[in-house]
């Protein structure tokens, strides 16, 4: 299969794109807090612009979906190549933080992507390109077993992921814990 671009189309000036990125914030936050049925009026009035700019920028509900996914690979494969001068271990532990983010968006715009469409086999395609590499350098370190598969890990964390916390700080406990178990550790 061919590969898709991974990108979003950012306006060319500069006021444009702090609009955009800010519409694109705002729907990330509010998709998280509420589901995909919120309102564009509202995403609109936290990234404080019109509704007009909104649809300029995402005519349809869709776009914006789309768009906001497509954001999340972007910042995946950005703290892949930040962390990538980090030890071994340090860098995945880094980019499996932000993929936890990735994954809390995920849910909430999952129902209205096309599972089947090329942007999100790209998708898919990009965040396994940015990540699994540091899986397999940490495995090489002997910092991670060699049974586990950059599959696996990021099946387990986004199951974590999916429940339910008291708040961030004990999903952090239970990720840690989680990721315990990946570590190759002596016997």
């Amino acid at each position: 299969m061919q590969d898709v671009p991974v990108s979003v189309r950012r306006p060319q000036r500069a006021d444009a794109r702090r609009n955009f990125d800010a519409l694109l914030a705002a729907a990330r936050e509010i998709f998280a807090e509420s589901s995909t049925d919120a309102s564009l009026e509202e995403i609109a009035r936290r990234a404080g612009v019109g509704i007009g700019t909104l649809y300029r920028n995402f005519p349809t509900r869709r776009d914006l979906f789309e768009a906001v996914y497509v954001e999340e690979i972007n910042q995946l494969s950005v703290v892949a190549e930040t962390v990538a001068d980090l030890p071994p271990w340090e860098a995945l532990r880094a980019w499996l933080d932000r993929f936890v983010g990735y994954v809390v968006t995920k849910r909430a715009v999952m129902d209205a992507l096309n599972r089947d469409s090329e942007l999100f086999t790209s998708c898919r395609v990009a965040m396994y390109r940015a990540g699994e590499p540091l899986l397999e350098r940490a495995r090489a370190a002997g910092e991670v077993r060699p049974d586990a598969s950059f599959d696996d890990v990021l099946r387990m964390i986004s199951g974590l992921v999916s429940g339910a916390f008291v708040d961030e700080a004990q999903r952090d406990r239970v990720l840690a814990f989680a990721l315990d178990g990946i570590r190759n550790r002596p016997r």
